[in-house]
C-alpha cells in the first residue's frame, strides 16, 4: 500500500512550502555526498524518475520512499523533511510537524521529531480509524520500534505473525521485515511509536 506524504492544512502548514523544503533537503544531501541521481536511484532502489521529480518539487514520496533514500544518503528522514534535532536544543512548533500518511478514513501519522544523522531515531504519533491499516516494507538491518497504546487496540501483523496491543499495552519489535499496523476496532486507535534504525 502506497500512500502519499499529506501535510496539513488545517494546522497552517503549507503544502507547497514543506515539498519545496523536502526537495532542498534532498537536494543538498545528495550534493554534499557528491551522489549523482544514477547513484542515488542504485543505492535506495527508488527510480531516477522518481528522485528527478522530488528534486524538481513534482512529487509526494511515500514514507517507504523517504526511508529508503534517507538510508542511501546516511541520513534521517527527519532530516529530509526537517524536523531533525540540532546539537543543542531544536524545538519543533506545532504548524511545522509533518503528516506523512493519510488513511482513507482520516487516520493519521505525524512526525513529531527525530535525530539527525544515520544512527537515527524517530518519534511518531498515529492515529487509525476503525479499518484503517498501513503496510510497511522491511526498514534496514537492525531496525526497531518501540510502541505504546493510548486509546483502542493496535493489530500488528510483523513477518507475518500477527500481535494485539491494546491501550495501556507497549511493544517492542525488529521492523527490518514487512510489517503492518491495523485497527480492527470500532473506536479510534491512538499511539505513539519511536523507530531507531543503527547504522
Amino acid at each position: 500500500m502506497t500512500k502519499k506524504v499529506n501535510i496539513p492544512t488545517a494546522s497552517g502548514a503549507d503544502v507547497q512550502t514543506v515539498s519545496e523544503a523536502v526537495a532542498a533537503q534532498l537536494k543538498a544531501h545528495r550534493k554534499s555526498k557528491k551522489l549523482t541521481l544514477d547513484e542515488l536511484s542504485r543505492r535506495s532502489g527508488v527510480s531516477k524518475g522518481m528522485l528527478v521529480e522530488i528534486e524538481k518539487c513534482d512529487a509526494n514520496p511515500s514514507i517507504a520512499i523517504l526511508c529508503k533514500i534517507s538510508a542511501a544518503l546516511g541520513v534521517s528522514v527527519a532530516d529530509i523533511v526537517n524536523v531533525a534535532s540540532s546539537p543543542a536544543v531544536h524545538l519543533v512548533s506545532s504548524q511545522d510537524i509533518p503528516t506523512l500518511w493519510n488513511g482513507p478514513k482520516g487516520g493519521s501519522a505525524r512526525l513529531l521529531a527525530g535525530t539527525t544523522g544515520p544512527d537515527m531515531i524517530e518519534l511518531w504519533r498515529w492515529e487509525m480509524q476503525p479499518g484503517e491499516q498501513f503496510e510497511s516494507e522491511g526498514h534496514p538491518a537492525g531496525t526497531f520500534e518501540l510502541l505504546h497504546v493510548e486509546h483502542g487496540q493496535l493489530r500488528m501483523s510483523v513477518d507475518g505473525v500477527e500481535f494485539l496491543v491494546p491501550a495501556g499495552s507497549s511493544a517492542v519489535a525488529r521492523t527490518d521485515v514487512p510489517h503492518q499496523y491495523a485497527n480492527d476496532s470500532k473506536g479510534k486507535l491512538v499511539f505513539t511509536m519511536t523507530v531507531a534504525e543503527p547504522h
